[in-house]
């Protein structure tokens, strides 16, 4: 079993900056893949990037590629999700999800955070 907790989401200007964090609880994080998921408003939750269990693949969906940056550190049992050149359309509430598949598939992520609100002003 593993719990999922966002924080570092807020208001911030287009061209901007913000760090997302998840922290997990749950001795099966280290062993899992983890992603970040977003949701705008109207819209179906998308994928934005994932990362292995031990941190050595990354992917990323193309809306984000050279602008975001995830990672993890397992000691800690964090993962996070720089966000850098932040546009309006970034704007959305952000998820961490952990499951045993690497992978963009939403329904094969097992645990889910409560979500983060990211707000992007133009």
């Amino acid at each position: 079993q593993v719990q999922l907790v966002e924080s570092g989401g807020g208001l911030v200007q287009a061209g901007g900056s913000l760090t997302l964090s998840c922290e997990a609880s749950g001795r099966s994080f280290s062993r899992s893949a983890v992603g970040w998921f977003r949701q705008a408003p109207g819209k179906e939750r998308e994928f934005v990037s994932m990362i292995t269990w031990a941190g050595i693949t990354t992917v990323y969906a193309d809306s984000v590629k050279g602008r975001f940056t995830i990672s993890r550190d397992n000691a800690k049992n964090m993962m996070y999700m720089q966000m850098n050149s932040l546009k309006p359309e970034d704007t959305a509430v952000y998820y961490c999800a952990a499951g045993q598949i690497p992978t963009q598939l939403e329904r094969l992520y097992d645990y889910w955070g409560q979500g983060t609100q990211v707000t992007v002003s133009s």
